[in-house]
């Protein structure tokens, strides 16, 4: 009897303990499920999490003069590139390392104001202004990687005038095409890892509002709508600046006064102005775009404004794809005398 109590007792032990077991199995089981159910909800979030852009302007009677006119700045920049890529691909005249760079910031131009303008379009003719997570992620990606390639573009640029300048007799034998397509491979690859570093340091941070008072995702727009955490946002400012403006605006300073110097040794001033002149479109060219960009992001925080931030973002990302043309092609000669002769044989190719 007492054997059977005590094997009874036994069994109902052993009965509880697996019923423990069976019920710790199935907590598990639930959490797993609750775990795969919580990530699910976690990336559903995400593909729906939309941020809100303000655009340029509150007014909804300037949408349509804005329209138009963005428009018609998009098409130029469009036309104006394309043709200065085409006419200095079909050239064998310009198959220099000087066009090789100019085709290649043509390239960029065409693509940073493509990532900009097409939605900044879209947005002043609809009343949803709205841009996903992932997509306004890929917009910032997309625009650090093209904005600092052409950044390195530019100092690659100005080596290019320090070598033609000051080592003329070296020039055609360190510029060879390979050298060349190395250099701008370079370019590619360093805006590649400054976007990829950018945007996933911005977008692993939690944000605590979801209006960016911009018309794109800028970083300094995102940047304010972080949950507080100004060492992390100064880090990442400094971060910026340091890598696509100081660095190769440095290389470009450095290169220039080098250029200088040699052009004050040349004894007859007819030297001098013909070595100037085959740097002037370039150095134009970044005194635009620098200027505007080192104004953005080199003033300090307190003095940011909404109005200004759009304003200045707008110029340094239309206007230098806007003039890029202009100042390379009309006020060159060679690049004038390439496009009269591509515009003769389509006028004899037409007729005929």
């Amino acid at each position: 009897m007492q054997f059977c109590d005590s094997h009874s007792t036994f069994s109902f032990v052993q009965d509880k303990s697996l019923l423990r077991v069976k019920r710790y199995d199935d907590i598990v089981v639930v959490d797993k499920q609750v775990g795969k159910a919580e990530e699910i909800m976690s990336e559903n979030h995400t593909a729906k999490f939309e941020f809100v852009l303000l655009g340029l302007s509150h007014r909804s009677d300037f949408q349509g003069l804005l329209f138009i006119l963005f428009l018609l700045i998009y098409l130029f920049i469009l036309m104006g590139n394309m043709l200065a890529f085409v006419v200095t691909l079909s050239n064998r005249s310009l198959q220099t390392p000087m066009y090789f760079f100019l085709r290649h910031l043509s390239f960029l131009d065409i693509c940073c104001t493509t990532v900009t303008l097409p939605q900044l379009l879209v947005h002043l003719m609809s009343e949803r202004k709205k841009i996903s997570f992932l997509g306004c992620a890929m917009q910032m990606f997309s625009y650090v990687f093209l904005g600092s390639a052409v950044c390195y573009l530019l100092a690659i640029m100005a080596y290019d005038r320090y070598l033609a300048i000051c080592h003329p007799l070296c020039y055609m034998r360190l510029m060879t095409r390979r050298s060349c397509l190395l250099l701008v491979s370079g370019c590619w690859v360093i805006g590649l890892s400054i976007s990829l570093m950018q945007t996933l340091l911005i977008f692993s941070l939690p944000f605590c509002g979801t209006i960016i008072n911009h018309f794109f995702c800028d970083i300094l727009a995102l940047l304010k709508l972080h949950c507080p955490s100004p060492y992390i946002n100064d880090v990442e400012r400094i971060l910026t600046i340091f890598l696509v403006l100081v660095t190769p605006f440095a290389f470009i300073l450095v290169s220039y006064i080098l250029i200088i110097g040699a052009i004050l040794k040349i004894p007859a001033l007819h030297g001098r102005q013909k070595a100037l002149g085959t740097c002037s479109s370039h150095l134009l060219s970044v005194v635009v775009f620098y200027g505007t960009a080192m104004f953005t992001y080199l003033r300090p925080s307190s003095s940011f404004s909404p109005p200004t931030d759009k304003l200045i973002s707008l110029t340094y990302t239309v206007v230098p794809s806007m003039l890029n043309p202009v100042i390379y092609s009309l006020r060159n000669k060679q690049v004038k005398a390439a496009l009269k002769s591509m515009l003769a044989k389509s006028r004899s190719s037409v007729g005929t």
